[in-house]
This record gives C-alpha cells, structure tokens and sequence, in this order.
C-alpha cells in the first residue's frame, strides 16, 4: 500500500520557504501515529526542513543531487527507485511525505491519501495537487476544532483511489 500523507489548507498550500505554514501538534501526533513503523518517503528539500531521519521508521530520501547522502536515510533518485527500496524492507506500507514535487510524481501511484484539511488559507510556494474527485473517494473525516493548543480547525481525511 502507497499513502500520500500531508497537511494542506483549503487553497492546498503546503509550505514556504521550505517550512510548515502552521504547528498543529493534533496533527503531528496523528502524522506520528500513522506512519510509526513504517517507510516515508520524502524528497531531499522535505528532509532538510525536517534536519534529521524520522524516528521509528525507516527513512527514503528522494535526491537529483549524485553525491548525496545523510546518515540513517537510504538514498533514491527517483519516485519509482524509491518505491522499489520501500517495497525491498518488512514494511507493507509506504508513506509519501513531501514535498509538492514528490507529491505531483507520485500521485498516481498512491492508493490513498491521507490528509489533514487545515481550515484556512494561507499564502505559500509549495501546493499539494488537486484531487480529482473522479478518481478518488473521501471514506473517512473526523473534524478537529481549534483550541489553545491548535491555532485552526482541522479534518482528518481518508482518501482512497477508485478501482
């Protein structure tokens, strides 16, 4: 099973300047969960905002760059290579986590996504795409409202491809 996993607002923004637009520790701890034990599959820009391999899984870095490495991640230089790497460990789940390039690249090969709906709009440089409601099928939504701790509401979604 292929997942995209991302936080994107209602305009689909998804970061700038190489960062999160928001701290959402709901989602964090939901990110955490989902993908605790299993391979994420990033590429090189995501890593370095992130600074260090995600703890309890294992870790594939997407890079153009021929020299490129970092301790405790396993390298790949494109969508399909690092698929095959995921797909080459005991995990049978694998977690697309970023950014919008690697997003668009591998769309099309992802069972499901899962999102977490931020409930705003904000300004941002990097988008996730638009999901094409012919082709997928939201199946789950659980709501989250703002609090002290989570500056906006927020919907967990499932989002699974249609056979």
């Amino acid at each position: 099973m292929i997942a995209l996993v991302v936080a994107a607002a209602e305009n689909n923004a998804i970061g700038k300047n190489n960062e999160l637009l928001w701290h959402l520790p709901n989602d964090l701890k939901f990110f955490k969960n989902t993908t605790w034990g299993a391979v994420v599959i990033m590429g090189r820009k995501t890593f370095e905002s992130v600074n260090k391999p995600l703890p309890g899984r294992i870790n594939i870095v997407i890079t153009q760059q021929p020299n490129w490495n970092a301790e405790g991640v396993i390298t790949a230089h494109s969508v399909e290579e690092a698929i095959e790497k995921g797909y080459q460990t005991d995990c049978k789940a694998l977690f697309i986590i970023g950014g919008g390039e690697i997003y668009k690249q591998s769309l099309d090969k992802a069972d499901q996504i899962i999102m977490t709906r931020v409930h705003t709009h904000l300004e941002g440089d990097t988008f996730f795409p638009e999901i094409d409601t012919h082709q997928w099928t939201k199946t789950k939504s659980t709501d989250c409202s703002a609090d002290e701790k989570n500056a906006f509401a927020h919907t967990f979604e499932v989002w699974d491809k249609n056979k």
